[in-house]
């Protein structure tokens, strides 16, 4: 395809908002993702210290209970 203007270029022979739209759309969710994933890993390794902090706590308690003093 042959433009004989910038203008022409964005236009893309008629199709320059779907063809932007689309470019647009992709970009986005191309830069969104990795932060969402980030932010989720994030929460789960929170989630998980806690949860393993809380197994730990209850453990040395149980144990403690066990043992003779």
């Amino acid at each position: 395809m042959v433009w004989n203007s910038f203008s022409d270029f964005l236009a893309m022979g008629g199709y320059g908002l779907y063809v932007w739209g689309s470019v647009g759309a992709t970009a986005l969710l191309m830069t969104l993702e990795p932060i969402i994933i980030a932010r989720r890993n994030s929460a789960l390794t929170t989630q998980l210290q806690r949860q393993f902090r809380a197994e730990r706590s209850e453990r040395n308690q149980h144990t403690q209970r066990r043992s003779p003093a």
